[in-house]
């Protein structure tokens, strides 16, 4: 069987997404801040607060198209490069230019 090379990835199923490493970490935190104001406990609500907004930024970073990204920068990086080697030829040219001139 030949897999579509268009398709990049599978779609998970829907048990894949419950279990998630996302919402394990997302229960855990709200575990945890309940249990920590249930129960006065400073260090649980610390931890409750810290990791429920980690796992959206977890989820953020990790939906992220990483290798368009790095090609992006990598563009910029020397769009760049050659700018300041412009820039350079440019003003050795007008140094060169203004040593000729007696």
């Amino acid at each position: 069987m030949t897999q579509d090379p268009n398709k990049e990835r599978q779609e998970a199923s829907l048990i894949g997404r419950i279990l998630s490493m996302e919402a394990f970490l997302l229960v855990m935190g709200i575990a945890s801040l309940v249990y920590g104001i249930m129960n006065d406990m400073a260090m649980n609500i610390f931890w409750g607060i810290v990791i429920i907004p980690g796992v959206f930024v977890l989820h953020k970073v990790r939906k992220r198209d990483w290798t368009k990204h790095w090609q992006e920068m990598e563009a910029e990086h020397k769009a760049l490069e050659e700018q300041q080697i412009r820039r350079r030829e440019a003003a050795e040219n007008a140094r060169n230019g203004d040593n000729d001139v007696p």
